[in-house]
């Protein structure tokens, strides 16, 4: 076979696996996040395979039970914790006095609709409340409510075949440890088997230091946060500290969607309770306490996490998220490390030679 044909077969095989993925997208998602959570529960298979009783030995298909049953734990225990802080927040919302919020906020909008009347962007038979009330309206009516109820039933079965996906592939993704790698084995063609293995060793290794890295840096946010807020007064401190927590996921974009809504749950207490003129300190209470956390996260946790589990230099990953964020959102942001450092290990079993791999991969 020539050279030539055999690229355009690797072409139409790359062509064709991409399609598969688009179309089912919804699969891949959860092989991917079966195997980021069998990758954060390592250490906790590890630790259960390693339990001793005499000449008795946990089954692999118990451990891995174990570990899931853990995860499982944790995740009620955290929505245990803030299911009712939300719904707390929620009767909070219900209680503003839009009437005295309205009084008082009539000055500040009809300067407001001076000022976009001035440049054309308001029409002088139109008013902020009246826009205000007409989308207000369309969202109560019969329609909306309708297809709202009909996307809520359809995303429930979805989350729920989610779930029940997710927890069969992490078991046995747990369980039986080695099955990826006998897969993807058996598709390797003999002189390369070698480098696959090498690359799979690797890349377990960095990606479950990287994980488990990012779910305690998550949860120190989340505690910093909390205690920050907390210090000053702030109502409802751990929850805006659990959403402020989780949105580190998202590198540098994160911290700034967390301020935002933080912010704004912090002040819709405010209204609640009639202080209107605490709105402004408590938005920069909660503005300076995440940036107070994120100074700490970019000073201590993302040099630990970032540069020493994918074992890559702050600026190479930065300019990594970047580009990866440019192309596909914060998805890609998301992703973008995971991606790269999967990347560098493969070019550092294939192409070595290269000086520039080389020096990207030399602290693997």
């Amino acid at each position: 076979m020539s050279k030539t044909l055999k690229i355009i077969l690797v072409i139409i095989f790359a062509l064709i696996v991409a399609l598969l993925v688009w179309r089912f997208s919804d699969i891949v998602f959860y092989l991917i996040f079966s195997a980021i959570l069998s990758l954060i529960g390592r250490p906790l298979i590890k630790m259960f395979n390693s339990v001793r009783i005499g000449k008795f030995r946990l089954p692999s298909a118990l451990s891995a039970t174990l570990t899931i049953l853990v995860m499982i734990v944790i995740v009620l225990l955290f929505m245990s914790m803030f299911v009712p802080l939300i719904a707390k927040q929620a009767a909070v919302i219900s209680n503003i006095d839009f009437n005295s919020l309205s009084q008082s906020l009539e000055k500040p909008i009809m300067n407001l609709e001076l000022f976009l009347r001035k440049y054309s962007l308001l029409q002088e038979h139109e008013n902020i409340r009246q826009i205000l009330q007409n989308h207000v309206n369309s969202l109560v009516s019969f329609a909306s409510f309708s297809d709202t109820f009909s996307s809520i039933v359809g995303i429930t079965g979805s989350i729920f075949i989610a779930v029940f996906s997710i927890v069969f592939l992490t078991f046995f993704f747990i369980k039986d440890n080695h099955m990826i790698d006998d897969i993807i084995d058996a598709l390797t063609p003999a002189n390369h088997q070698q480098e696959i293995q090498n690359i799979m060793i690797q890349t377990k290794h960095l990606l479950s230091r990287y994980f488990i890295g990012i779910a305690i840096e998550v949860s120190t946010m989340m505690t910093l946060i909390s205690i920050g807020l907390s210090v000053f007064g702030i109502q409802n401190a751990l929850l805006i500290g659990f959403f402020g927590g989780l949105m580190n996921i998202i590198p540098y974009l994160g911290p700034i969607i967390g301020a935002v809504v933080g912010s704004l749950l912090a002040v819709s207490t405010m209204l609640s309770f009639g202080l209107y003129q605490e709105i402004i300190s408590t938005v920069l209470i909660v503005v300076s306490v995440f940036a107070g956390a994120n100074l700490i996260d970019n000073l201590v946790l993302q040099p630990l996490i970032y540069s020493n589990s994918v074992k890559a230099h702050p600026v190479e990953i930065y300019l990594v998220i970047l580009i990866a964020g440019s192309l596909a959102g914060i998805t890609g942001m998301v992703l973008a490390i995971p991606f790269y450092t999967v990347l560098r290990i493969i070019a550092k079993e294939f192409f070595s030679q290269f000086r520039i791999v080389q020096r990207l991969t030399r602290n693997i």
